[in-house]
């Protein structure tokens, strides 16, 4: 049996942390709140509008998986 109260929160690989809204985050003390349907959480912390992602992620390549990094570990 579900729980109606119950939220539904999706891992997204290597994105974001999808949660049914509203939400309340609470961050370092600070609470943070979003009223939308689906709140998309930054699990990267490279958006400029942490805890909630922008798609910072999109637009840099992790160190570790640069062509560079793949191409010394071979």
């Amino acid at each position: 049996m579900t729980d109606p109260s119950a939220r539904r929160v999706t891992v997204v690989p290597n994105g974001p942390v999808l949660v049914e809204g509203p939400v309340e985050l609470e961050v370092d003390g600070v609470t943070h709140t979003s009223d939308r349907f689906v709140v998309a959480v930054c699990a990267c912390r490279r958006s400029k509008r942490y805890p909630f992602c922008d798609t910072s992620h999109r637009k840099r390549v992790r160190s570790d998986d640069s062509p560079a990094a793949q191409a010394d570990s071979r």
